[in-house]
C-alpha cells in the first residue's frame, strides 16, 4: 500500500483507504473504525500523497512531514495530541518542520497531519512512508 491509496474526505473525521473503484466513485473503508462507505465522485476527497505543507521556501510533500515525525517519534505515537492547544500544536509543528509558513499553515491544518500520523501509526501504515513508489500514474476521483 501507498499513500496514494489513503484519502482525507472532507467533513468525514479520519482517515480512508481506498477498497473498489465504482463508476461514479469509490468504496473506502475507514481506518478508525474499519466501516465502509461509498464516496461519489462529487465528494471533496484529497489523497495523502498529492498533499503538500506550505514553508517560506517551498511546498514539502506531506510524506516528509510524516516522515519527519516519524524520526522524532521513533515510529510511536506522538506525544502531543491532535487536541492540544494551539501554541502547543505550533511549538510542535515548529519543532518538526522550523520554516513552515505560519501565515498559510493553519493550526486545523497541524492538528490533521498530527491525527494522521497518528492513525496510520496505530495502524501500522506506516511503512508506506519508506516506499518510494513516485508512479505517475492517473487516478480517477
Amino acid at each position: 500500500m501507498s499513500l496514494d491509496k489513503i484519502l482525507s474526505i472532507s467533513g468525514k473525521p479520519g482517515l480512508y483507504q481506498i477498497v473498489a473503484q465504482t463508476r461514479t466513485g469509490a468504496i473506502v473503508e475507514s481506518l478508525i473504525d474499519k466501516k465502509r462507505i461509498t464516496v461519489g465522485a462529487h465528494s471533496n476527497i484529497s489523497i495523502l500523497s498529492e498533499i503538500a505543507i506550505y514553508t517560506l521556501a517551498e511546498e514539502i510533500p506531506l510524506k516528509n512531514v510524516l516522515n519527519t515525525i516519524k524520526t522524532k517519534a521513533n515510529g510511536q505515537p506522538t506525544e502531543i495530541s491532535h487536541k492540544a492547544s494551539k501554541d502547543d500544536l505550533e511549538e510542535f509543528f515548529f519543532d518538526v518542520l522550523p520554516d513552515y509558513d505560519e501565515d498559510r499553515v493553519y493550526p486545523s491544518d497541524i492538528k490533521k497531519v498530527i491525527q494522521w500520523y497518528n492513525i496510520l501509526q496505530k495502524n501500522d501504515l506506516l511503512s508506506v512512508l519508506d516506499t518510494d513508489e513516485d508512479d505517475d500514474t492517473s487516478e480517477e476521483e
